[in-house]
């Protein structure tokens, strides 16, 4: 296995979307184009879907080494109700757009830090949405708490307006790790913070771990598996460190890349924990995640019905997703759109009454086709040939192909792909060769994290 990875591991996207935005293409996008096909995705899916939303809450009151994500590092949190003004006037805007009440199906609180914001005002926040909205006669309402400065009054006023499931940022429990990523709780936090979920009524309470982080060894890595299945937190996001420092705004900086696990150690790390994960009783649900028979995604993944968009693997899946916030992304199926990365442009241009797009991407006809085989992988771990790719196309994908099988990672068939066992460690690689765009203009410099 050592020597599939050192072949295997490079630059590479997670595909949360397809095309990656690196490579989505300005022409025919425009924000009128955005709210037309928003517009239609709306229509064609409220009334028997829904409508999924994802607020991004960009504030932390400190910097976490190891986060690649979008944020402000402040401690005034006179921040908090301005920027809650803008997040609803913005979906204001939205609500424009609409002939009738949406119907939110799937709402996830992202960030950043949600919990940065006092109890009160995420209560007038979710009061504001649902003026204009009503739930989803089944809903799936998320948010990423930070074991730290998430209290029993945030789980209460969340659970009350219909949150169900959280996840909190784990990654490891080593005293010298967390020094080092600059993420500093004990385990005895994160077990009361993880009880008083279940308390409140969470029904799925999740732990992000990750390995291949800076001074991380194979024990730490064993001991924050043992002490997570003592807490036995109802999923697991186990995922791969993404160092990707040449990002602007990145504290990936505060450590030496000699610091990093080599991909050997990692390697050990990924087999051991999953191993770890599978034993204690944990399913492998898509890349980086396990869940308890009793959680809604593993049902999800038994019933088909598993699905990955820019919040990560969800339970339900709707035409429209709509992003709220700075540099938020949203999907209406037919088009990607982002929002502008600064809060104060972002807060100047709601108030003028403009959704603040930043860029986008209208999807061609191909872009979908290909999109539908990279979603099947990445959620079920296989695709048929029947999604309407042109023969001299799929051609092409099953030359990029043939290595992968001939290493034992992929069968390919005459009307279908299957990732094997050993494969789905390299399904971000299974994926690439059906990356048209990736494939067609190589990247110039390097955009994305290692695939192992």
């Amino acid at each position: 296995m050592c020597g599939l990875v050192q072949k295997y591991n490079v630059p590479g996207p997670r595909y949360t979307s397809y095309p990656t935005v690196p490579y989505w293409d300005p022409n025919g996008f425009s924000g009128q184009h955005w709210k037309e096909t928003v517009k239609r995705a709306f229509q064609e899916s409220n009334q028997t879907q829904g409508i999924s939303l994802y607020l991004h809450l960009p504030f932390c009151e400190s910097m976490c080494t190891f986060c690649g994500c979008h944020k402000r590092i402040t401690r005034q949190h006179s921040v908090e109700v301005p920027y809650i003004k803008a997040l609803l006037k913005e979906w204001d805007l939205y609500c424009q757009l609409f002939d009738n009440r949406p119907m939110i199906r799937e709402l996830h609180l992202g960030g950043g830090t949600p919990t940065f914001f006092s109890p009160e005002n995420l209560g007038m926040l979710l009061r504001g949405l649902f003026r204009k909205a009503d739930r989803a006669e089944t809903w799936e309402f998320s948010f990423e708490g930070h074991p730290g400065n998430t209290t029993r009054e945030h789980l209460q006023v969340l659970y009350d307006a219909g949150f169900r499931r959280v996840s909190y940022g784990v990654q490891d429990y080593s005293e010298s790790v967390q020094r080092a990523i600059h993420r500093i709780q004990s385990f005895e936090q994160v077990a009361e913070i993880t009880r008083i979920s279940r308390e409140i009524g969470f029904t799925s309470v999740g732990h992000d771990i990750i390995y291949g982080l800076p001074l991380q060894t194979a024990d730490h890595m064993s001991e924050t598996l043992r002490k997570t299945a003592e807490i036995r937190p109802d999923r697991i996001a186990f995922y791969s460190y993404a160092h990707v420092p040449w990002r602007k705004g990145n504290g990936q900086r505060g450590y030496k890349e000699s610091d990093l696990p080599s991909p050997a150690e990692k390697l050990q790390q990924y087999e051991l924990g999953k191993q770890a994960l599978k034993k204690a009783g944990y399913a492998e649900i898509g890349m980086d995640h396990f869940a308890l028979p009793s959680d809604g995604l593993y049902r999800a993944m038994k019933a088909g019905q598993l699905h990955r968009n820019f919040m990560g693997y969800t339970e339900s899946n709707t035409r429209l997703m709509i992003g709220l916030g700075v540099s938020s992304i949203g999907d209406s199926w037919y088009a990607f759109a982002q929002n502008v990365k600064s809060i104060e442009e972002y807060e100047h241009l709601v108030s003028c009454g403009i959704i603040p797009l930043m860029r986008g991407h209208a999807l061609s006809e191909q872009d979908q086709q290909v999109r539908r085989h990279i979603l099947d992988l990445m959620c079920r771990f296989e695709t048929a040939w029947d999604k309407e790719l042109p023969e001299a196309i799929r051609a092409e994908i099953e030359a990029r192909l043939r290595e992968p099988e001939s290493d034992g990672l992929v069968v390919l068939g005459p009307d279908r792909l299957s990732v094997t066992e050993k494969g789905r460690m390299f399904i971000r690689n299974i994926c690439m060769a059906f990356d048209l765009r990736l494939h067609n203009k190589a990247p110039e410099t390097r955009l994305f994290s290692m695939t192992v």
